[in-house]
């Protein structure tokens, strides 16, 4: 396995099939402009088995951090260890940016996502947060 750090519009779309629904150009390009937005890849063999979306994220009184956006692994890949390998990376990723921390939202039900982050070294907040989240109907533009 190896994990590369993608800057390219056309690898995005190479591995269109690991995310929710197919990568948007206008939103690829976006992502991409921006170097506080991190995609990683996992490839097996030359083929795209996982990937993880980061987006650091600055506050005046607490610095920056590392949001673990997104983490998907294509089902003939899962339990090989690109999950939690692919977590780590985007930790050490973190670090190396300066951040202080990394932090994701997962729901409590998520058995796999759960072990997949606490196998790359996270454990859970004990302040037990809630989530709470907005819905536009449509999405500003840029």
């Amino acid at each position: 396995m190896e994990i590369r750090r993608v800057t390219r519009a056309e690898d995005v779309h190479a591995a269109g099939h690991l995310f929710d629904s197919p990568p948007l150009p206008a939103a690829t390009a976006r992502f991409l402009a921006d170097d506080r937005h991190h995609l990683l890849l996992a490839y097996v063999d030359g083929t795209p088995a996982g990937m993880v979306t980061g987006v650091e994220t600055t506050h005046p009184d607490k610095g920056t951090e590392m949001f673990l956006y997104e983490l998907g692994v294509d089902e003939p890949f899962r339990g090989r260890g690109i999950g939690p390998a692919l977590t780590a990376a985007l930790a050490d990723l973190a670090r190396e940016r300066g951040c202080y921390g990394m932090w994701v939202v997962t729901d409590q039900d998520n058995a796999p996502a759960r072990a997949t982050y606490r196998r790359a070294g996270a454990a859970p907040d004990p302040t037990a947060q809630e989530v709470l989240t907005w819905t536009f109907e449509e999405a500003p533009g840029p």
